[in-house]
């Protein structure tokens, strides 16, 4: 099929249903000239969300004025080249911030909140404050609080772990840029887990993900978030032993109270 060339009508309304790449099309041997442009344009993008500086301030701010309490936790990767090359150091906390969050008083929280940079740290910049400005009423009318927000530096999904043991929390709330790709590269994701502890796999948590502006909106994701929190607070697990059934029948059949 040649740039030229109109399409058949059923790819015509398939590239009108998804981002993805479909029926580009044939210059000679090579791409359009178009699509080849929008393809180099949107890999720029996805390598400038990769290095983007995380803006951990703005994120603090954000949840300040939300009314959250947060504190701020590093990886043992010492600048984005070491995080990017050894996954391992962004799962573990530095001794300063291991030391900082054993310092933390008042009672284990129910919920952690951990707000990290991930391999998008513009998908948190641009997303994250908003996401959790959704989640809190969504939660409350849930009977759940967040005890206690973390804003974590060159973080990976299980850092989450380590924060919500250290702090003893039932379950850690993880909003982490996901890795950027080529029709999405400010896309957040969320992650859940019930009683965080180092060395937890990754089939014991439930992921939220998608979140940007042409994705998942935030309401809608504050409210599967918010039901799974829930669901994984009462039956006491997540992961692969719970669904997200937030939108049928089976979202209304557990009436416990989350402890």
């Amino acid at each position: 099929m040649s740039g030229g060339t109109a399409l058949p009508p059923s790819l015509a309304r398939l590239r009108e249903l998804t981002p993805a790449r479909v029926a580009l099309g044939l210059a000679g041997a090579s791409l359009p000239t178009p699509a080849l442009l929008k393809f180099t344009l949107d890999h720029a993008r996805a390598r400038d969300a990769v290095h983007a500086p995380f803006d951990a301030a703005a994120i603090m701010r954000g949840l300040a004025e939300l009314g959250l309490e947060a504190l701020d936790v590093s990886s043992r990767a010492p600048e984005r080249k070491g995080y990017l090359e050894r996954p391992d150091l962004g799962r573990l906390l530095d001794h300063d911030s291991k030391q900082r969050l054993a310092r933390h008083g008042g009672p284990a929280p129910q919920l952690v909140v951990v707000v990290g940079d991930g391999l998008s740290p513009a998908a948190v910049n641009a997303h994250a404050i908003e996401l959790v400005r959704s989640l809190i009423p969504q939660l409350a009318a849930r009977g759940v609080e967040i005890g206690v927000a973390v804003v974590a530096s060159g973080a990976r999904v299980a850092l989450g772990d380590e924060v919500g043991a250290i702090l003893g929390a039932r379950m850690v709330a993880v909003l982490i840029g996901e890795r950027p790709g080529l029709s999405a590269a400010d896309s957040l994701g969320a992650y859940l887990t019930y009683a965080p502890k180092p060395g937890t796999t990754d089939e014991k948590r439930n992921c939220v993900s998608n979140i940007h502006r042409a994705g998942l909106g935030y309401d809608e994701a504050a409210f599967r978030i918010a039901w799974l929190i829930r669901e994984g607070l009462v039956r006491k697990q997540t992961g692969l032993a719970l669904k997200d059934e937030s939108g049928g029948p089976a979202a209304h059949t557990i009436t416990a109270k989350p402890g």
